[in-house]
């Protein structure tokens, strides 16, 4: 039986040699992250993080983060890493996306990573994995899986 490993992030080839900028910029332009007081991390061909620190607005009744976080940096995170490997002169939404919440987010910050495991033309399948850091400890917090689909000739701003 032969299996084939999935397409890595590393064998992914941007078609915008200036993705990152435009990652970047387009990231600092969504209210709702800057509302959380999420940062934008590693930027790489088909790969990248978001980081949400601890603040108590951003958490459920007992104190961990709150399960919509977990999933808006999920979704984010997810989003750009696809979004590295679209053309400049497109956009990028999330078509679906499902979360597995499998420990409390709880510490001083949550860290999702964005990895491709298959870009196409239109549609582009991500994996996520939520990490929770306290005290000098990673926990693997959540698990998400992710479509995404590119919007070709639209601005990825409101502009």
């Amino acid at each position: 039986m032969t299996t084939h490993a999935p397409a890595s992030a590393s064998a992914a080839l941007p078609q915008d040699p200036d993705f990152e900028r435009r990652v970047r910029a387009s990231f600092a332009r969504q209210p709702f992250m800057t509302l959380m007081g999420a940062r934008m991390g590693v930027v790489a061909p088909g790969r990248v993080e978001v980081e949400l620190p601890y603040v108590e607005s951003v958490t459920q009744q007992v104190g961990y983060f709150h399960g919509g976080a977990v999933g808006a940096i999920a979704d984010t995170a997810g989003g750009y890493a696809a979004y590295t490997l679209f053309p400049a002169d497109s956009t990028v939404l999330t078509v679906e996306y499902k979360i597995n919440i499998m420990a409390p987010g709880r510490g001083e910050r949550l860290v999702a990573v964005g990895e491709v495991v298959r870009s196409g033309r239109t549609l582009t399948i991500v994996k996520v994995d939520v990490f929770a850091d306290a005290d000098g400890t990673r926990t693997h917090c959540a698990t998400a899986t992710q479509t995404l689909f590119c919007l070709a000739g639209r601005s990825d701003s409101r502009a």
